[in-house]
């Protein structure tokens, strides 16, 4: 049996935002509930796949020290016990910073090539938005990435991780790496790999790949809203032969320097009054508006009532707000009960750098309480339904809005806390709008004061020149 230990921690940190992520914040899985993170390992023969733990949580801010601390012990600790190991495969994302920690995955990844040694290979998947450096590069033996944003290939993506350990391991042969840092760092918003040019860039992975002389490649974009040296762009290629791994990286890495100048924002954009007096004039029933700079989905807090405020101010027709992160006023609206007409001060609590609470008069319209969500609130505010949720929640997905009764193509604005829409919302919305509102997360990071990028790098220096 070839043994194999799994395991992993996946978050999103935006450096800007003031939150701290706590363990609480994470969902650990162990055993058979990690197991189910990968449904393709049954139909592989000859496997003793062995997972210990992975932690997932909602983007947010830094990881607190401890609470990284506590999971990478556990993990460390289950490595331990079941050594020795052929392969390790890791479940990451990429884009994760701790408190003091410069590189974090580089700490992980490193601490667990510590326990297992040189001689036992390492896999990794991580989202497209990870930022890789050569500290990481350097410790594992394998990589892959996703291949769209929005994200669709997940468990893909895992499979491929695995999958490519899997066949190392049975040759017995090392594959050769390819790691070209790019110089380039876009806001997920704007490489998204539905439209041009990210759609053609991504769709020339598969072509560089022939099974042989390479085995796999990867582009990531980076995550833009961490202020740390590491983040920029990667092409990463894996393959038997030497010229033609780095031969495919360079190529992949040229194809996306190329089309820097080509990307942008997939959907109209602008200013958050000028955003909402597009969707008043919008001859479609419903339009989806992105509250991007307060994107839960990036790292954002999620209580900054801004657009709410300007929404009220433009005297929407009847809209949907959604959703507020204010553990104070859903805690009111539950002890003041459905039907109750009461003034709360919303958001603003959690990052009061990017948004200031608003004051409003509302009635509590439902209530609503579940384990995995927490307790949320509909208060309808003049013309305006707010969702207002005890915990920072992404809403992610048609299902969260079933739940809560509500039907998204009732309403004339549907704002979101996201960038661009999710699947889910792409396949459903007449309109999507998006607007560049302030926040952590702002679509344009040029606009936040970075610190610690290294530079030149584009679009920051719009006049650099480079190659691969």
């Amino acid at each position: 049996m070839t043994r194999i230990a799994a395991g992993g921690i996946s978050i999103e940190c935006a450096t800007f935002s003031p939150l701290l992520s706590e363990l609480s914040d994470f969902r650990v899985l162990r055993g058979d509930e990690q197991l189910a993170r990968y449904p393709f390992v049954s139909a592989l023969d000859g496997i003793d796949f062995a997972p210990f733990l992975h932690a997932n949580a909602v983007p947010g801010g830094v990881v607190r020290r401890s609470a990284y601390e506590a999971l990478k012990g556990e993990f460390l600790d289950g490595l331990a016990a079941g050594a020795p190991w052929d392969g390790v495969y890791l479940d990451m994302h990429g884009a994760m910073a701790v408190e003091g920690i410069d590189d974090a995955e580089a700490d992980f990844i490193s601490a667990a090539r510590a326990l297992v040694g040189p001689d036992c290979l390492i896999s990794a998947s991580y989202d497209l938005h990870g930022n890789l450096t050569a500290a990481i590069m350097e410790q594992l033996d394998l990589i892959s990435a996703y291949r769209t944003a929005p994200h669709e290939d997940a468990l893909e993506t895992r499979e491929r991780a695995l999958r490519l350990l899997l066949r190392c391991l049975r040759t017995g042969r090392r594959p050769h790496k390819a790691f070209i840092r790019i110089p380039l760092l876009l806001s997920g918003e704007r490489s998204m790999t539905l439209i041009e040019p990210g759609r053609s860039v991504y769709a020339s992975i598969p072509q560089l790949i022939d099974g042989d002389a390479v085995l796999d490649a990867s582009l990531l974009v980076g995550f833009t809203w961490a202020d740390q040296a590491r983040s920029q762009a990667a092409a990463v290629a894996l393959g038997w032969d030497e010229a033609a791994t780095h031969s495919a990286a360079r190529t992949l890495a040229g194809a996306y320097w190329d089309a820097r100048q080509d990307f942008d924002f997939g959907v109209p954009t602008g200013e958050v009054d000028d955003c909402i007096s597009m969707a008043l004039a919008a001859d479609e029933s419903t339009v989806f508006l992105s509250d991007s700079g307060d994107n839960i989905t990036a790292g954002a807090a999620g209580d900054n009532p801004y657009v709410l405020e300007r929404m009220l101010a433009h005297s929407v027709p009847r809209s949907l707000v959604t959703g507020i992160s204010d553990a104070a006023a859903v805690a009111a609206c539950f002890e003041a009960g459905p039907g109750a007409q009461l003034s709360l001060s919303l958001g603003g609590k959690l990052d009061p750098v990017h948004g200031q609470p608003l004051a409003v008069s509302g009635s509590v319209k439902r209530l609503h309480d579940s384990p995995d969500s927490g307790r949320q609130v509909i208060l309808s505010v003049d013309n305006i339904d707010v969702i207002l949720s005890e915990r920072r929640l992404a809403y992610t997905s048609l299902v969260k809005f079933s739940q809560l009764g509500i039907d998204l193509l009732t309403y004339k604005i549907v704002c979101l806390k996201l960038g661009y829409l999710v699947p889910d919302f792409q396949r459903i919305a007449p309109l999507a709008i998006m607007a560049l509102s302030p926040g952590a997360v702002h679509a344009l990071p040029e606009n936040l004061p970075f610190h610690k990028l290294r530079r030149p790098i584009y679009p920051f220096d719009r006049d650099m020149s480079w190659s691969p």
